[in-house]
């Protein structure tokens, strides 16, 4: 995996990913998930959401979504639309959301996953 510098709007990570557009997903999905209710942080309520973001400074993406393997004011950086990212990522996330929820119906076993993936 490559080391990425992503940057939009007044956020900036590096994150290590297989291209350049993973990298863009990923930093959707740390914005994302902010405001919005994912599994792996369920321990924080709305209200300690909106408190964190108050405390720590809301998270928000430009227009478009820069990513380069050399650093953050790289000349060699291209340029994605954040728009166009932030609508894959909730395509991969309801994909995921209808996975989990086939696997949880068909008792989540093995075989049930088997079945489901293929």
């Amino acid at each position: 995996m490559a080391k990425f510098y992503v940057k939009s709007g007044n956020f900036r990570i590096t994150i290590n990913a297989a291209d350049a557009e993973k990298a863009a997903l990923w930093a959707v999905h740390k914005v994302m998930e902010q405001v919005l209710p994912f599994q792996d942080n369920s321990d924080t309520n709305p209200y300690q959401k909106g408190a964190n973001c108050l405390k720590d400074g809301l998270m928000v993406l430009g227009e478009s979504i820069s990513i380069s393997e050399v650093g953050f004011e790289s000349s060699s950086q291209i340029e994605l639309d954040t728009l166009e990212l932030q609508t894959h990522w909730h395509q991969l996330t309801i994909a995921l959301s209808r996975l989990e929820s086939m696997i949880l119906t068909r008792g989540g076993d093995e075989r049930s996953l088997l079945s489901v993936v293929g």
